[in-house]
């Protein structure tokens, strides 16, 4: 398994080994004492599934509120992503930053994106199918969103031949400034 540092504290790029062979291939995409001997002690506790039918599925930017944080582990198993991460640490030095990368099942590279950061991602095929590990449940109280195109963040979307598809909650979302974020 190979580990490395997208810039920003935390984020992370895990591409597990494939064993392959004229059949096809095996990777371990998770192994919890292989992560804690990276220093990468979670605990997951629920999967997530997302498939989107079109390019252009954009879905973030999301994250919530503790006590109910999450840290994600998420990987593509049919299709590509670019995937963002926006750290909302106002402590942090890197507070309203962004990270984005390409998630590939053909690479079968994984982002890690800790807790304090919102995520968020658009498809960049047709047919695309997201698997995401979270280390709390799903809480609707404590769910937040970011506008995806707040200009103070100024993330680069790339431009898609007919645009965007985001659900209302993601279009009714606030910029950065008006969020509640963490300390």
């Amino acid at each position: 398994m190979e580990i490395s540092s997208l810039g920003i504290e935390g984020v992370l790029e895990i591409i597990p080994k494939r064993h392959g062979d004229a059949r096809g291939f095996f990777m371990e995409t998770y192994n919890a004492d292989r992560f804690a001997q990276a220093g990468l002690k979670l605990h997951f506790v629920q999967d997530n599934h997302s498939y989107s039918a079109a390019a252009g599925v954009l879905r973030g930017l999301h994250y919530q509120l503790a006590p109910r944080t999450q840290d994600k582990l998420l990987r593509v198993i049919r299709g590509r992503i670019l995937d963002i991460c926006v750290d909302i640490r106002r402590s942090s030095k890197t507070f309203g930053e962004w990270i984005a990368l390409e998630v590939s099942a053909e690479r079968g590279n994984q982002i890690l994106v800790p807790k304090g950061f919102a995520h968020g991602f658009v498809t960049l095929v047709p047919d695309t199918e997201v698997l995401y590990k979270v280390t709390d449940t799903y809480s609707p109280e404590h769910d937040r969103s970011i506008r995806f195109d707040d200009p103070a963040i100024g993330i680069e979307w790339p431009s898609l031949p007919g645009g965007f598809q985001l659900s209302d909650k993601d279009l009714k979302a606030p910029p950065l400034a008006a969020a509640e974020v963490f300390d």
